[in-house]
């Protein structure tokens, strides 16, 4: 949508008729917004509480000024065609006028924030009762458009900050930008993470392989209060998908689910399209396909998870990460560092993925195992000459970057 104005008029009609929408409906409103894992928290949430509830959530990207308000008239899953937006209107007016028996009991509304004052409108706009916040990290995505890093976890703070005070704040315990939020809020503190405070905490956390070491999924328990219950994900990987299941317990245990009703939906999770995905690959290979997105702190995450191949040739394909602004070059030299010892051969997209692969080299990396390509289309051409037999394979990037094109060719 080109035009200012347009686009000014269609974010006031969609706001007024969404908050008309709540007011007539009030359903229990869940607000997910993070630097890094709101898509697999979501989704998460989503699988907890289908199973109890009537229940929707933001589809796909829908977690912006249009994206949000979307998803509480109705469960669009892309925008299409001229009369898409006359439909959505008339729509909204018709559940307005005639109740609409199938609205849901609950939304789960992601929330991103690329801009100062993101959250606080989308806060305002649905008003939820749970906020989570997942990560942020020390260098957080999109913090080109903010003064520092602490400007973004301020913005974030949006979140909590409106909700009421016999509502709930699920905030991740492990990092330290999320965690210091908490004097924020007034509404009911609930932590999640690995550290023995928190509220809802991961215990026992494992990889599991079979006989060629392929991944079968990971086991951990969740501690909660004096309860012990263990969890098994079938073809999940990487700490990161832990912390979003471990928040959809939090909101599980607000909502009165039972621990092990929690852990039994759970099972059936999946994670999001490119989001640590393991897919089978030529040549006997394992892609971790990972590419949706990148900042510092998931980038760091992505490559722990690479780092428990013992069997297998590590392979890490990485592009630039992108929004970093200032931070840029400090981060990808940073990247740079985190490979050695968790990958045996770096191959690197981008102009900014370039400085990943200078310190990699500046810090020990063998030159002779590090390849540089200036986009997907070029490093797609070589990159399957360069894939040994039984290889595992991190890909990982911003979504500019389309390395989904490198997934393609790696597939098996």
């Amino acid at each position: 949508m080109k035009s200012p104005l347009l686009f000014n008029t269609l974010k006031n009609i969609l706001r007024i008729l969404a908050q008309w929408t709540l007011k007539k409906y009030k359903p229990a409103v869940i607000g997910i917004t993070g630097s890094v894992g709101k898509t697999s928290t979501k989704e998460a949430v989503y699988t907890v509480l289908k199973g109890e509830r009537n229940v929707r959530r933001s589809q796909g990207n829908f977690n912006n000024e249009l994206g949000v308000p979307l998803t509480i008239l109705g469960d669009y899953n892309a925008i299409r065609g001229i009369l898409f937006w006359p439909k959505v209107i008339f729509q909204a007016i018709g559940q307005l006028l005639i109740f609409n028996k199938k609205y849901p009991e609950i939304l789960v509304l992601e929330m991103a924030a690329d801009r100062p004052g993101d959250i606080q409108y989308l806060a305002r706009l649905a008003r939820p009762k749970i906020g989570v916040i997942t990560s942020i990290g020390e260098i957080p995505v999109h913090v080109e458009f903010y003064s520092s890093p602490t400007a973004v976890a301020v913005e974030k703070a949006r979140l909590i900050e409106l909700l009421p005070a016999n509502g709930f704040a699920i905030l991740n315990r492990d990092d330290e930008l999320v965690w210091n939020l908490r004097i924020k809020t007034r509404a009911h503190i609930i932590s999640y993470g690995f550290k023995e405070d928190a509220d809802i905490q991961i215990i026992n956390f494992e990889y599991k392989f079979d006989e060629n070491e392929f991944p079968e999924g990971i086991t951990f328990k969740i501690q909660y209060g004096n309860v012990f219950v263990p969890f098994r994900l079938f073809r999940v990987m990487g700490k990161p998908q832990i912390y979003s299941i471990a928040a959809a317990v939090a909101v599980g245990i607000v909502f009165g689910i039972n621990l092990v009703k929690i852990s039994d939906y759970l099972a059936n999770y999946q994670p999001p399209d490119h989001r640590m995905q393991i897919i089978k690959g030529i040549k006997n290979s394992v892609i971790l396909d990972d590419c949706y997105n990148a900042s510092p702190l998931s980038m760091k995450a992505a490559l722990e998870t690479l780092g428990h191949f013992a069997q297998r040739r590590r392979v890490a394909i990485l592009g630039d990460m992108l929004e970093l602004g200032k931070y840029t070059t400090e981060a990808h030299e940073e990247i740079g560092k985190e490979v050695i010892k968790k990958v045996d051969f770096l191959i690197c997209v981008g102009s900014a993925a370039r400085l990943i692969a200078e310190s990699a080299i500046k810090h020990g990396f063998d030159k002779n195992k590090v390849l540089v390509f200036n986009n997907s289309e070029s490093a797609s051409k070589i990159i399957k000459k360069e894939i040994s037999s039984n290889d595992a394979i991190l890909i990982k990037g911003s979504h500019a970057m389309q390395l989904e094109k490198i997934v393609e060719e790696l597939k098996k």
